[in-house]
């Protein structure tokens, strides 16, 4: 809470922190569940000049993450992201709508590019029943452009064929994955507009974001996010104060959400060979109140055979005994 305040004074605004952790085995994304709690910190806090985002995520729901923006615009006139690590993907678009991005030498963004999880899209089995498989739509793109500039299909009937190949994947989902490209783009422009008045600069950012970066996966840097997206980029170390205390808070979250520890049974078991553990996934701060998201399992050591051999090997279960946004000052 001292580093909260503390970024407070030196920054002259309020500060909302909201982590959705990256635990290896343990991940949670942006989504719709956080506005009304989100709403709860903004209305203590009240109407003012300056808000301040503290935040770290690796993406979500991207309709999620523009309605956040939307909120918190009701309560401030000013609304800027400070960045400490990653903020990808949802989190990428949420900094758009800032009008300054304040980004550690370690900060990264991403592309918005989407992927659709769609009801009758492909799936895969690997053994525990089958899964939905995202489509990247830029994978389906980049499908259609291999087959026309690296092995020259180009007639219609040729085109046609790679339609028709292409469609195996369901004609729905695929039209899913159109508007969903469409819709990114027209929420990008619109946070863009918030604080940006030059169409063609805001056009170029957002077809480098949704177009032009190829990988989903691709980490923007502070230096590329300033030099060639020509977003308002605030170095941190300018004010070395600042950068450190915001180095100091990102640590004690990662520490709080054991974001740097890959989950494993083994770590809670010990000894014993079933327990239940509560574990802390993400946090919504503001600098006297604290919402974090917890989950319980009931996890079990057991013995599994995996034919054809006959020796017992070391496996575990796992029960979910439910997760929500608690309240939980005591943090």
């Amino acid at each position: 809470m001292s580093l909260i305040e503390k970024i407070e004074k030196l920054r002259n605004s309020k500060l909302l922190v909201y982590y959705t952790g990256d635990r290896q085995g343990q991940e949670i994304r942006i989504a719709g569940d956080i506005h009304p709690f989100c709403y709860r910190h903004l209305q203590q806090i009240g109407e003012l000049e300056r808000i301040d985002l503290f935040l770290y995520s690796p993406g979500g729901i991207t309709m999620a993450g523009y309605g956040l923006v939307n909120l918190i615009r009701e309560f401030c006139k000013e609304f800027n992201v400070i960045i400490p690590f990653r903020a990808l993907s949802c989190a990428t678009l949420i900094a758009l709508g800032a009008n300054e991005i304040v980004m550690t030498k370690n900060a990264m963004l991403s592309p918005v590019d989407p992927s659709v999880e769609h009801p009758l899209g492909p799936t895969v089995d690997f053994g525990q029943g089958p899964k939905l498989v995202p489509v990247n739509v830029e994978d389906v793109v980049s499908f259609i452009n291999l087959a026309k500039e690296e092995a020259g299909l180009k007639d219609d009937a040729s085109l046609c064929r790679i339609f028709e190949k292409l469609s195996q994947v369901h004609p729905l989902t695929l039209g899913a994955v159109n508007r969903s490209r469409q819709e990114i783009a027209f929420l990008a422009k619109s946070l863009l507009k918030y604080h940006m008045n030059d169409d063609g600069r805001v056009d170029k950012i957002v077809n480098t974001l949704t177009r032009e970066r190829f990988s989903h996966d691709y980490l923007i840097s502070r230096r590329e996010a300033k030099m060639t997206l020509d977003l308002n980029i605030v170095d941190a170390e300018k004010n070395d104060e600042l950068n450190k205390t915001i180095l100091d808070l990102h640590n004690q979250y990662d520490a709080l959400l054991s974001l740097s520890i890959p989950y494993h049974p083994e770590i809670y078991l010990g000894a014993q060979n079933d327990t239940i553990v509560t574990l802390n996934r993400g946090i919504l701060e503001t600098k006297n109140l604290t919402h974090v998201y917890r989950s319980q399992f009931h996890i079990q050591r057991v013995e599994v055979t995996v034919p054809p051999s006959p020796i017992p090997t070391i496996g575990y279960q796992g029960r979910s005994l439910g997760e929500s946004w608690t309240l939980d000052n005591s943090i």
